[in-house]
């Protein structure tokens, strides 16, 4: 399937999601990643839900990365260039929806990539090779080919991979490591 028949189909099952499915998944999704072997690093990058979108509420992982005292980096995007500058999460980091309802920061510590160990990646959908479907800005293609070679990428989905192949996957698009479901744990390594 192409990214677009993907990311139509997908965008479709997760708007007919309650709000109460929403949180249940998620918070099943925050247990999944207690299992994985990616808890002795130092920076982790966050997306911040859309929930507009019926994104995967990332609350719960918020509250485990603050628990287990890491470095949270969140990013700002710029629309223009099609690129995000990231910046550490503090408690006086002040948090604004953009005109497209992404929570980002106002301001902050910038953070160069080159520090990031781990990054959680929002997507539509993903295949069984780990290639992965988002809104098609490109903006974590961009993000992802500027981290060092060893970050860990981890995307989160509710849903199961598709059973077919991404048919019009790029050479520059990042691959995951790992993909996180409510009930399953993908490995692309």
């Amino acid at each position: 399937m192409t990214k677009a028949e993907l990311r139509k189909a997908y965008k479709q099952l997760r708007k007919h999601l309650s709000e109460e499915q929403i949180e249940t998944l998620s918070l099943q999704i925050a247990n999944q990643l207690l299992t994985l072997p990616i808890w002795d690093r130092e920076f982790y990058h966050l997306f911040l839900s859309i929930t507009e979108h019926n994104e995967v509420n990332t609350e719960y992982i918020l509250n485990i990365l603050s628990g287990k005292d890491k470095n949270i980096i969140i990013s700002k995007s710029n629309f223009s260039t099609l690129e995000m500058s990231h910046y550490l999460l503090t408690d006086a980091t002040k948090i604004k929806k953009n005109k497209w309802n992404i929570p980002e920061p106002v301001d902050g510590i910038p953070i160069n990539t080159s520090l990031i160990d781990v990054v959680f990646i929002p997507l539509l959908a993903f295949d069984n090779t780990g290639h992965r479907v988002g809104y098609g800005k490109g903006f974590y293609d961009a993000f992802l080919a500027t981290c060092k070679p060893e970050t860990i990428k981890i995307g989160l989905s509710f849903f199961q991979s598709s059973k077919k192949e991404i048919s019009d996957a790029f050479k520059t698009d990042v691959k995951l490591d790992y993909c996180v479901v409510p009930d399953k744990i993908y490995t692309f390594l």
